[in-house]
């Protein structure tokens, strides 16, 4: 399997991100999912009110999935990890936070997931809501979505790769 070093990620369309993310989560496996076995799960293994979906989609003047995820195996190789092209971001608020976190010129290295979950668990949300940067009930949400990114990419991944800018 060969893992690309640019972020292809950026080069997907949510819909095949969202996909993949799926197949990759279902697929049970202890080999690395590529993008071959992403292919021959749709081929094969897709849900039918999916593929019905899928073979209608293909009249439309929009690119198919399955036509996207052929012209990714045609660019990067059937070898290529499924995982590289999962496009993953954090929410506004999420990303308010991690912002907030890297512009702290204390810091000697640049902050990592784990780090923006210790700033949240030493009560960054709650100065940022006082601050009126967050709002209360947007607060509440930042903590299981740090976990989720965690859970999803480790917790030495920097959090600057999750920002979403608007």
């Amino acid at each position: 399997m060969i893992r690309n070093p640019i972020d292809i990620a950026s080069r997907v369309s949510t819909e095949l991100s969202g996909l993949i993310e799926t197949i990759i989560n279902q697929l049970e496996t202890d080999e690395p999912v590529t993008l071959a076995s992403v292919r021959s799960f749709i081929e094969h293994d897709l849900p039918a009110e999916l593929d019905e979906s899928e073979h209608l989609h293909h009249f439309d003047t929009v690119e198919s999935l399955v036509d996207e995820l052929g012209e990714l195996i045609d660019q990067f190789g059937e070898s290529a990890a499924a995982a590289d092209f999962v496009y993953a971001f954090a929410s506004e608020q999420l990303s308010r936070v991690i912002e907030e976190v890297v512009s702290d010129e204390s810091r000697d290295n640049p902050p990592t997931l784990a780090t923006i979950r210790e700033a949240l668990e030493s009560g960054q949300a709650s100065r940022m809501v006082g601050e009126g940067a967050l709002e209360d009930d947007e607060a509440d949400v930042l903590m299981p979505e740090i976990d989720n990114l965690i859970d999803r990419f480790g917790a030495d991944a920097l959090a600057e790769d999750f920002l979403r800018y608007e």
